[in-house]
């Protein structure tokens, strides 16, 4: 209990790890409940008014909205800004299990562009997860000696990663800089190894290195054709595998 409070109450960090609960429960229930609806199964169905299909993605605007508002006037701490933050957490939910669809403008929630949202949904998970399990060295008052440099190197290390978590970024490794954030050692690697073709550091730092461009697209091939259906498989798994392009014959003259 005494960490919970040094940790998440004193911070002020109870009402993000309100809204990082009410954010993945939103997006599991969700979920499941669309899944349900395209096998046929439950007493749930789609949402119509005047013959116009309703997203979840339309409530969860107006959530958030009210949300982000009650969490600015709430402040960090009281019953006003946690219940803010629940409000803010199932409107981010619906809003980004529906990402895709803002992003092309059209209903691809089960195709494979609606992979997009499951990705954002884990990316955007992981980065409020990775602020609530961070620990906050300039947020916690009354510590000890040994506490106040046990801070400081905290804070050195935070750092230090960030700056390598930044490179594997401009080397256009998303995920393993999202993932470097919260563990060290993944921010290091991904900032050593060379950087994918498309990426700002190729363009800035191979353009002269004709090897070095080469190796790098020749790995990036490699580690897209390793990992690409496991990805794709644990998205599925999340969200629900879309539905099978259809094939189109072709046309005889």
């Amino acid at each position: 209990m005494g960490w919970f409070e040094r940790n998440i109450v004193e911070p002020g960090k109870l009402p993000l790890l309100l809204a990082l609960i009410s954010f993945v429960l939103t997006f599991v229930i969700t979920r499941t409940i669309t899944r349900l609806i395209r096998a046929g199964k439950g007493p749930f169905g789609n949402v119509s008014s005047g013959g116009v299909h309703v997203h979840h993605v339309v409530p969860g605007v107006i959530l958030t909205i009210v949300g982000g508002f009650g969490a600015v006037a709430g402040g960090q701490h009281g019953f006003g800004s946690c219940l803010a933050a629940v409000f803010f957490g199932i409107g981010a939910g619906l809003v980004l299990d529906e990402f895709a669809l803002v992003l092309h403008l059209a209903d691809v929630y089960w195709t494979a562009d609606g992979r997009k949202s499951v990705e954002m949904v884990v990316l955007t998970a992981s980065l409020v997860g990775l602020l609530l399990i961070g620990f906050s060295p300039l947020g916690v008052n009354d510590l000890s000696e040994g506490q106040e440099q046990n801070r400081a190197v905290a804070l050195a290390t935070v750092l230090v990663n960030f700056a390598f978590a930044l490179i594997a970024l401009f080397k256009g490794k998303i995920r393993l800089a999202v993932l470097g954030a919260i563990i060290p050692v993944v921010a290091l690697i991904a900032a050593v190894r060379l950087a994918r073709p498309a990426s700002p550091w190729a363009k800035r730092f191979y353009r002269n290195r004709y090897r070095a461009r080469a190796r790098s697209t020749l790995r990036a091939y490699h580690h897209d054709r390793r990992w690409v259906g496991p990805r794709r498989a644990f998205q599925d798994w999340i969200g629900g595998a879309p539905d099978p392009e259809p094939t189109r014959s072709l046309e005889r003259r």
